[in-house]
């Protein structure tokens, strides 16, 4: 047999090509479906960027408060997504002792290896003195911001997310500084997978990031309100171990090996901008000869445990999107108030409705049948949220159809030019579908929908 003969052929002509693709669609329907819609909200939010800056240059400095809705939409919504976009391309995606960033971009090194279980990795850290962190949600992110601006103490604080081997962090440990929120030691854990071993053979069960947060700032990729790091990671790489060893820990039994010139030692940034320096040493530390925990440290990990089940039981991406479905249908009241007070000849008039009365049908009949679409529409746009909360997939697909059909529909109306009235009674409810549709249609919301229990630690997409 020749060299020749070994080789496989590779699919080459479009036909070959298509009949992969079809193979890619019909082995995950529902995941083709959400990158379909990943990609049309990503259009739709850079459609509404230029609509506000449309309105900011045509309408001069009377509409300067557009501007404030532009810098979100941009900074929130649509760099995030491009860079999740770009970097499905150009990001390595297998370990090369670099965290990532939800939106895919390279985030904090690894900088610290243990063996041991997860119990012995929660005792070992809360003996050192380390909170753990609480999971970002609502209500933690509105006592963070509090905190920060009041600068009061949070030492609980939650951590953004970061992903490695293409999930969330496990949990995070900080220590806050003087009482302030924005300045705090935090290193993020992950588990490693089953057999899995670092490039040289070692072995580890669980792999981490630690880093100082510094200040609070805006992060020169996404432009987003951000904490700013310390390129001096090493120093927190040693804070971290020296917590930990040290003899009033109680951590007895502790073994450190260092793994010298682990990465080549670098000076780069992080995801959010920050330079990051380190010589590429990978400290592992090995808990499993410590001491069991306490009764009392057991009680604070089974709690700590608990309360992070609890407040990931709805994604907070998820908890947007319901909360956003809600208030367009507050909208949508509003506007179907507004076509109640309309006469027959009042509603025969908007363009929108041009097409039936073109086809012949009557003006009365026509004010009948838009209050019902619309009230219809509205009606199961709530019922959706409902069954969404309750993880219904269909149910969030066909939110996302809904929305999709009506961004179109005001697209069509904006490119055809609609009278000015018309577009504004509906340029609020389409932001707000936009929006619903960036929050549905991502990782998080797949998962939350296609999965009984909460799927922590998956990597989100949006």
């Amino acid at each position: 047999m020749t060299v020749r003969d070994t080789v496989v052929p590779m699919a080459r002509t479009l036909s070959e090509r298509a009949h992969a693709a079809v193979g890619v669609v019909q082995e995950n329907p529902v995941r083709f479906a959400d990158q379909v819609f990943f990609f049309l909200a990503t259009l739709a939010s850079g459609w509404l960027a230029f609509l506000l800056v449309h309105q900011l240059l045509s309408a001069g400095w009377r509409h300067l408060w557009a501007f404030i809705p532009f810098w979100l939409i941009v900074t929130y919504l649509l760099l995030p997504r491009l860079h999740s976009l770009l970097t499905r391309v150009y990001v390595p995606n297998y370990f090369i002792g670099r965290s990532r960033t939800r939106e895919g971009l390279l985030g904090d090194p690894v900088n610290l290896g243990f063996r041991g279980t997860a119990e012995q990795l929660h005792t070992a850290m809360l003996r050192a003195g380390w909170h753990r962190a609480d999971e970002v949600n609502l209500e933690s992110s509105r006592r963070m911001v509090l905190a920060t601006l009041l600068r009061r103490s949070y030492p609980d604080a939650p951590v953004s997310p970061l992903f490695l081997f293409g999930q969330r962090q496990a949990f995070t440990y900080q220590q806050e500084v003087e009482g302030n929120p924005a300045q705090r030691h935090h290193v993020r854990f992950w588990a490693c997978p089953q057999g899995w071993r670092l490039p040289g053979g070692k072995k580890v069960d669980w792999l981490a990031a630690g880093t100082y947060d510094r200040s609070v700032g805006l992060s020169h990729f996404t432009l987003q309100v951000t904490h700013r790091i310390d390129a001096d990671i090493d120093a927190e790489r040693d804070h971290v171990l020296a917590t930990l060893a040290a003899p009033e820990a109680g951590n007895h039994g502790i073994a450190v090996r260092h793994l010298q010139n682990f990465s080549t030692g670098y000076h780069h940034r992080n995801g959010g901008g920050d330079a990051i320096r380190t010589d590429g040493d990978l400290p592992i530390i090995d808990l499993r000869q410590t001491r069991p925990p306490t009764p009392e440290i057991r009680s604070v990990i089974e709690a700590d445990d608990e309360e992070g089940r609890h407040r990931r039981a709805v994604p907070l991406t998820v908890a947007f999107g319901l909360f956003l479905m809600l208030v367009r249908v507050a909208v949508g009241v509003v506007s179907l108030s507004w076509l109640a007070s309309l006469t027959a000849t009042g509603i025969a008039g908007l363009k929108v409705v041009g097409p039936l009365l073109d086809a012949g049908v009557p003006p009365d009949v026509l004010s009948v049948v838009v209050r019902s679409v619309l009230a219809a529409y509205l009606l199961a746009y709530l019922v959706l949220s409902a069954f969404i909360f309750r993880r219904a997939n269909r149910a969030r697909m066909l939110t996302l159809t809904l929305s999709a059909i009506s961004v179109s529909t005001y697209v069509v109306l904006w490119i055809t030019g609609a009278p000015e009235s018309t577009l504004a009674t509906q340029v609020f409810g389409s932001a707000l579908e936009i929006l619903v549709m960036l929050a549905l249609s991502g990782e998080t919301a797949r998962i939350f929908t296609t999965t009984r229990e909460p799927a922590v630690g998956q990597r989100p997409s949006s």
